[in-house]
């Protein structure tokens, strides 16, 4: 579970203060895109919220909390397997690994995922994601 967060305010963070926030944050439910407000000494700071994995996230002890700054938003991602393929289309963009694939939109989150015993090719024609499996069969999925 990943939380990442843009300030909204001017301020240089202190190393720990996803932690901090995170403490604050724990049994609230969030969601990608929308603005947050936490209290802290007294003072209310304001965040929005780039990426809530999944979304809605229940902050909790696991949640790991991120942020970004500028107006450069990077999202790193890692799978637990080799990466064979990345194919983009209007909507975000597919991830082909092994037997996985993943649809992500924009923002990196999950729009469809399965797994195949046998995953020969993905392509991608006018929005609707092509996935040729088990030798003769395809799947179609339109995100």
């Amino acid at each position: 579970m990943r939380l990442v967060l843009r300030p909204l305010f001017e301020a240089e963070l202190p190393a720990d203060f996803g932690e901090v926030i995170k403490n604050k944050l724990t049994g609230r439910e969030v969601r990608t895109g929308e603005e947050i407000e936490v209290e802290l000494l007294g003072k209310p700071l304001r965040f929005k919220v780039l990426l809530a994995e999944p979304s809605p996230l229940k902050v909790g002890r696991n949640t790991r909390v991120e942020f970004a700054t500028g107006v450069t938003e990077v999202l790193d991602f890692e799978f637990d397997e080799p990466v064979r393929e990345v194919v983009p289309f209007d909507g975000g963009f597919v991830v082909v690994l092994s037997r996985k694939v993943l649809i992500l939109n924009h923002i990196g989150q999950k729009i469809y995922s399965d797994e195949f015993e046998e995953l020969n090719r993905v392509r991608v024609s006018k929005g609707t994601v092509v996935i040729i499996h088990d030798g003769n069969k395809i799947r179609l999925v339109k995100p």
